[in-house]
């Protein structure tokens, strides 16, 4: 397998200053404020993504949907925020519920412990060595 190498566009901001304590779903960080700062030079690629009032961020390590609360010059405010601040930002999608939710028969594991969604925290388990 070859090397993959991405280049960030952006840095995302969050009250969280490591895994440890941070919420392990958008669901579970409701109303959590964060900004995403996109460098100078993608600043223009953010044209038209005010229309959404939600976006899909994709970081290093996940992809989490949150809310778009506005934007001023390069830089996103948003909400439900659970990634730990100074990740790096890969790219932004925007959230279409008609293309991004599909209706699940099956949960597995999560179906006995996704009501704990709203009170569960990292609890290290999520950190990168």
């Amino acid at each position: 397998m070859t090397e993959i190498r991405y280049k960030p566009i952006g840095v995302i901001h969050s009250p969280f200053k490591e895994p440890e304590g941070t919420p392990i779903q958008p669901a579970g960080a409701k109303g959590i404020n964060g900004t995403v700062e996109i460098f100078p030079e993608y600043a223009e690629s953010l044209k038209d993504v005010e229309g959404f009032s939600h976006i899909i961020l994709i970081y290093h390590f996940h992809i989490s949907a949150v809310r778009l609360v506005g934007i001023k010059d390069n830089i996103l405010h948003i909400q439900d925020i659970d990634i730990v601040d100074e990740t790096p930002l890969l790219d932004i999608k925007p959230y279409v519920p008609e293309f991004d939710i599909r209706e699940a028969e099956r949960t597995g594991w999560l179906e006995k412990n996704v009501h704990k969604l709203p009170a569960s925290k990292d609890g290290g388990r999520f950190t990168i060595c």
